[in-house]
């Protein structure tokens, strides 16, 4: 009955996301070409012209880069001071002190680069200036910076000898004012309606005798939740009922996650001139999360098949840690979606779940986000994949590579690869030193396979710019808040910069016109290739930390169970 509404959930919410594709990529259609629509061009001509912006004055990927390196950079060290400074400044009615600098290291760096780690309660610690002059810019910011990312490739993929890509200025605010803000508005009201709270008032409200801080919670996870950034206005993020109190919310909260990244593809086929590319890469995508859920779902019903170990059914057993006013389809749908997006908000305790059904999530993240992903970095993410399933075709054809036109050669390649490699060259060193170090494995709430897997996961959130958590972890200690902001910060612009280096490649690459020839990159044989592509790399890359964590942590149950 359990998996039976799972499922049905699913295809909903499948059908609901695919009905949305091409209204939100026609959205986005016109700043990746470099305008906005007719109706806004007074609007946007006039506040191009209040910032000193001119749209029409492009740069080369080099410039675009640098561009986007000073103004994060910037708002990096902004926030830092923010969070440092909090105790002297305004909108502050619970007196809180400013942040240990470790700290605030952390959650500045987080919040710049979309992760959104929050390590310690940001409840009993953040202001509502620190929030808002804060945190949501950085909603904002951080999600228009990914988006322009992945707009300068759709240009590069249309371009032809060129070396211009955009205006990284022009794009961001393009993206912040008129697409971000008014998603935001929208889905703000909509969670107002919900019961989720929107207020300035100073009294904390008062639940079963538990004085709880109250603020802008509405508009501050609409946006975090849109923008894919995760964290949240509570410590309990999404599984708190004021931030997510029904499983309206719950499915409303899981669509906004996916609404930007699942627009891009629709975005992405009309830039590529067929659309047939971009309903490609989305049901690629689609294939991948419908999988993902469904096999969650199924391994936390039956709790990895140890249901006589609790002494209870398979369906009592998926209650622990999840909320029991959402239900298990529920928390499998949004916990997938938090995942597979670089969102990294949760509704559940990932720490409770059983081992296989925590591994999904894991999983996700491993893969480099590349179902759906975060808004812009997944669509990247996945355009790297994409060119090595062009390439590895290729060379079973006996073919010079070749995508939409752009012929795949060494330069593009090398690109591809290192951005493919940058994920393990994070993850598993920072998980090993954790694990040799006293400060990082005593900071596990659990010993042997379960306690690596809460390591382990904590490095592969924050260098994949997720940002949730086996909560366990007990990661307020200098140690993570250093280690984890630098894997974070190295993880996201390198990522970035290599795309737009991949860009700048592909731009001036001349393109070729489509023969007979030609390998088609549509319909279900290259579908299948490019899932198979991104579970072949994925899989092996980390399959033996996955085999030291969850799988092993799977065993251990399975031996104590045994009769």
């Amino acid at each position: 009955m359990v998996m039976v509404e799972s499922i049905e959930l699913l295809l909903i919410f499948l059908l609901l996301l695919a009905l949305t594709v091409k209204p939100v990529g026609l959205l986005l259609l016109p700043i990746a070409e470099g305008r906005v629509p007719a109706p806004l061009s007074r609007a946007d001509a006039v506040l191009m012209r209040i910032l000193g912006i001119d749209p029409d004055r492009g740069g080369t990927w080099g410039a675009y880069a640098r561009a986007l390196i000073v103004f994060n950079g910037a708002g990096l060290f902004l926030l830092y001071a923010v969070l440092r400074l909090q105790g002297l400044l305004p909108m502050n009615p619970e007196g809180f002190p400013g942040l240990s600098p470790a700290r605030a290291f952390n959650l500045a760096v987080s919040s710049v680069t979309n992760t959104n780690w929050t390590a310690g309660g940001v409840e009993t610690s953040i202001s509502l200036f620190s929030r808002m002059a804060g945190f949501t810019v950085q909603n904002f910011a951080s999600c228009a910076t990914g988006l322009a990312v992945s707009l300068v490739l759709m240009r590069a993929f249309r371009a032809s000898e060129a070396d211009v890509v955009g205006n990284f200025w022009a794009d961001l605010v393009r993206l912040s004012v008129w697409v971000i803000l008014p998603l935001s508005f929208v889905f703000g009201l909509l969670f107002v309606a919900c019961g989720v709270p929107q207020t300035f008032t100073a009294s904390p409200a008062s639940l079963s005798g538990e004085l709880i801080p109250l603020g802008p919670v509405a508009s501050e996870t609409a946006a975090q939740l849109l923008g894919t950034n995760g964290g949240g206005f509570f410590s309990a993020n999404s599984a708190h009922p004021f931030a997510n109190p029904s499983p309206l919310s719950n499915f409303l909260s899981v669509l906004a996650m996916v609404l930007i990244p699942s627009g891009l593809t629709w975005t992405f086929g009309r830039m590529a001139g067929n659309a047939r590319e971009g309903w490609t890469i989305w049901t690629a995508m689609a294939l991948i999360f419908t999988f993902s859920t469904a096999a969650f779902a199924y391994l936390e019903a039956d709790f990895g098949g140890f249901a006589q170990v609790w002494g209870a059914t398979g369906a009592e057993c998926s209650l622990e840690g999840k909320e029991l006013r959402l239900g298990l389809a529920h928390t499998s749908l949004f916990t997938t979606a938090a995942t597979a997006t670089s969102c990294g908000a949760v509704n559940a305790s990932l720490d409770s779940l059983a081992p296989l059904a925590g591994m999904i999530p894991a999983l996700l993240i491993l893969l480099g986000e590349v179902v759906f992903g975060g808004a812009g970095s997944g669509f990247c993410s996945m355009m790297i994949f994409t060119i090595v399933a062009v390439f590895a075709a290729g060379l079973m054809v006996g073919r010079t590579p070749e995508y939409i036109g752009k012929k795949i050669d060494v330069r593009a390649m090398k690109l591809a690869a290192i951005a493919m490699l940058m994920g393990p060259l994070l993850v598993l060193p920072g998980t090993v030193a954790s694990l040799l170090t006293d400060a990082g494995v005593g900071a596990a709430a659990n010993p042997g396979a379960h306690g690596f897997t809460e390591i382990f996961y904590a490095w592969a959130s924050a260098a994949n710019n997720n940002g949730s958590a086996f909560a366990a972890l007990d990661a307020d200690r200098t140690w993570y808040h250093l280690g984890l902001g630098a894997a974070m910060w190295i993880g996201r612009f390198s990522a970035l910069i290599l795309m737009l280096a991949l860009a700048g490649v592909l731009a001036r690459s001349r393109s070729a016109p489509i023969s007979s020839g030609t390998l088609a990159t549509t319909g279900p044989l290259f579908c299948g290739l490019l899932i198979g592509v991104i579970l072949l790399v994925g899989v092996l890359t980390y399959l033996p930390a996955l085999a030291l964590g969850p799988i092993a942590d799977h065993l251990v149950l399975a031996s104590c169970g045994a009769p």
